[in-house]
């Protein structure tokens, strides 16, 4: 029997957490973060979340991350409020990353939500 060829890459959660981190950084996000969220929340094993200093901004790194899943042939499932820029949202299917204004992001509070889960350590270089 056949087994049916991968579509996508198959990457590990913390693998794949430290390359949108990385990528993130690379477009100047600002305090980009990471929770694992498993076993408290159904939908994601780990959330994410990153500023931006602008709808621009926002925009310009939400389309770099999916540039780059799909250079790295990495499947993410969809995204939301990229037209407005105020909170977008990308599905990874394992990990959800908030991108945030500046402004909005401690109005929302998405860390705080989390705060059962345990941060994660990316490991990224001190911004100047």
């Amino acid at each position: 029997m056949k087994t049916k060829e991968k579509k996508f890459k198959q990457i590990d959660t913390k693998d794949k957490v430290q390359l949108v981190a990385e990528w993130l950084d690379e477009k100047q996000a600002s305090e980009v973060s990471a929770v694992d969220v498993q076993g408290i929340c159904p939908i994601a094993e780990v959330v994410m979340v990153a500023g931006a200093k602008g709808v621009r901004h926002a925009q310009a790194l939400a389309d770099f991350v999916l540039e780059q899943l799909s250079k790295e042939n990495i499947e993410y499932l969809g995204m939301e409020g990229y037209k407005t820029g105020d909170w977008i949202l990308l599905d990874l299917n394992d990990i959800i990353v908030h991108i945030f204004q500046e402004d909005n992001r401690g109005f929302y509070n998405v860390e705080g939500l989390w705060s059962e889960g345990t941060r994660i350590d990316l490991n990224l270089k001190p911004q100047d």
